[in-house]
């Protein structure tokens, strides 16, 4: 528990901030997610198009496949239920991207798909105004591919 509150700082769903509540920051994810076997490795990068910088902030990826109970996780992440990982993305500068974030989760069991979801768990103190680049839902299938959002 003291990882979750060492990466949050806050409450959660604290991204949904009212207007006033802070700096604007319009914090976005690109990256791509894989499926093989029970592995599931996904790749992304934060980024901050402004107009404030974002001295740190917590992304949450959310499964539709539970977790196997042992994960060896990046630095920086920490498991926050069955299905759910959340990580720090570091600073995000105005117009500049974080640092980037690798996860190899192994599920419970083998699944022929799993639905990823990739969200701003705490936006640092920001608020975001724009949802459509920072809420991802990747449909992998257990081929191997890499699907990219």
């Amino acid at each position: 528990m003291a990882g979750l509150l060492a990466l949050g700082a806050g409450v959660p769903g604290a991204a949904q901030a009212s207007p006033g509540d802070g700096p604007e920051a319009d914090v976005a994810y690109h990256g791509r997610v894989a499926l093989s076997g029970a592995r599931l490795r996904i790749w992304l990068v934060p980024e901050n198009d402004g107009p404030a910088a974002v001295p740190n902030a917590t992304l949450r990826v959310r499964l539709s496949a539970e977790l196997a109970d042992r994960q060896q996780l990046a630095e920086g992440c920490a498991r926050a239920g069955s299905r759910e990982v959340v990580c720090e993305t570091g600073p995000l500068p105005l117009h500049g991207r974080g640092r980037h974030i690798a996860l190899r989760l192994e599920l419970r069991e083998r699944t022929p798909e799993v639905a990823v979801r990739v969200d701003t768990w705490w936006d640092g103190g920001a608020i975001d105004r724009n949802h459509t680049n920072n809420e991802h839902v990747v449909l992998a299938l257990d081929t191997g591919d890499a699907y990219a959002f």
